[in-house]
């Protein structure tokens, strides 16, 4: 009998009829997922700006019992704590508005401390999504192709261990075996002195040491910062890493299921291409819209493996001023990734819109 020729045109899915509401839209769709910004990011700096002042006013926090009380008293009124709490917090919001987050009780602005650290975050969050997204995709499709049996059961409990295990154990688990004890990765740091020190006098340097490494050309720099990441990438990677692989491993199986995989089934096509090039498609649609969602787990366990490993970003300088007791600088950080955290939502709500059939506007 004559093998029945793959035809991936014939099994592609079927396209889904996206069902409007009348007078809806796509312009109105993005129109209102943008303007609930605006209360997402008031209720959260709201939030932070109550419950940073419920422990008390920065002054105190960070000099009490340092200072005679006049002297604590004079400060306290120079900087306006003195005042009732709603002035104060309409000030605060007035401010933002215009840019100002304040200063750090050492006088440097905010702004400088988001624009000099952000950069680190930003850029770690971007290699453990890369690791994420390499561990969860595959690992995931391997799952659903060996479904309830062993290779499934042992990337099961991987995926479970992946995003229960606490970041900064992971971490700590990391460096010791792999920096310390083998000795393959740097122990901290996000690149060594010397590298360092010629990324940072580039011209116009962007703060991304792997883009500033590429931009100057050197490729020991480049690997220089490669190998500092890799840990860190891989312990804040592996957080989203067992949500990607246990989401890819549930949409696949479901994929696999349905009429037209059925159909691919039935002509003799190998399941091996069913996964690798009908199935899997479909089931990364719902990725997109949970990465949303991960970015804000990456920023809150950045602040962990940050300190973990000495990578001054964000993270690390947050638990730097939590320890100073600087309040003003730990709600400016905490507002700017707020705000990073509701634009990444939006845009990724904008994406699935426009890739997803289910998704109605």
């Amino acid at each position: 009998m004559t093998a029945l020729v793959d035809t991936p045109a014939e099994i592609e899915p079927p396209a889904l009829k996206r069902s409007k509401k009348s007078g809806g839209g796509l312009g109105r769709y993005i129109l209102v997922r943008f303007l609930l910004i605006i209360p997402t990011i008031f209720i959260l700096v709201t939030l932070v700006f109550f419950l940073m002042r419920v422990t008390g006013d920065p002054i105190t926090a960070a000099l009490g019992g340092k200072l005679p009380p006049d002297q604590l008293a004079a400060k306290i009124h120079d900087a306006g704590y003195d005042r009732p709490i709603f002035v104060q917090y309409f000030e605060y919001l007035g401010q933002i508005f215009t840019g100002n987050f304040g200063s750090t009780l050492d006088n440097q602005p905010i702004t400088q401390v988001l624009l000099t650290y952000g950069s680190a975050t930003l850029e770690l969050a971007f290699f453990a999504l890369i690791v994420a997204l390499l561990i969860g995709i595959p690992l995931g499709m391997v799952a659903a192709k060996f479904r309830d049996k062993w290779p499934d059961a042992v990337l099961r409990v991987f995926a479970i261990l992946g995003y229960a295990t606490p970041v900064f154990f992971a971490g700590l688990l990391l460096k010791l075996v792999f920096a310390v004890w083998l000795g393959w990765f740097p122990v901290a740091g996000r690149a060594n002195t010397d590298n360092a020190l010629a990324l940072q006098q580039l011209g116009s340097p962007t703060g991304i040491y792997f883009l500033d490494a590429l931009r100057s050309g050197n490729m020991a720099a480049l690997g220089d910062v490669l190998q500092h990441a890799a840990l860190p990438a891989i312990a804040l990677g592996l957080l989203t890493g067992g949500v990607f692989l246990r989401l890819v491993r549930t949409n696949v199986i479901g994929t696999l299921g349905r009429d037209y995989v059925e159909a691919g089934r039935s002509r003799g096509v190998s399941e091996f291409r069913l996964v690798t090039k009908h199935a899997y498609k479909p089931a990364l649609i719902p990725i997109i819209t949970v990465m949303g969602l991960q970015i804000a787990m990456l920023l809150g366990g950045a602040v962990l493996t940050e300190t973990t490993f000495e990578w001054k970003g964000l993270g690390f300088q947050l638990a730097q001023y939590l320890g100073s007791r600087d309040f003003v600088a730990v709600q400016g950080i905490v507002a700017l990734l707020a705000v990073l955290v509701a634009v990444t939502n939006f845009i990724v709500d904008v994406i699935a819109a426009l890739i997803d059939p289910r998704v109605r506007y």
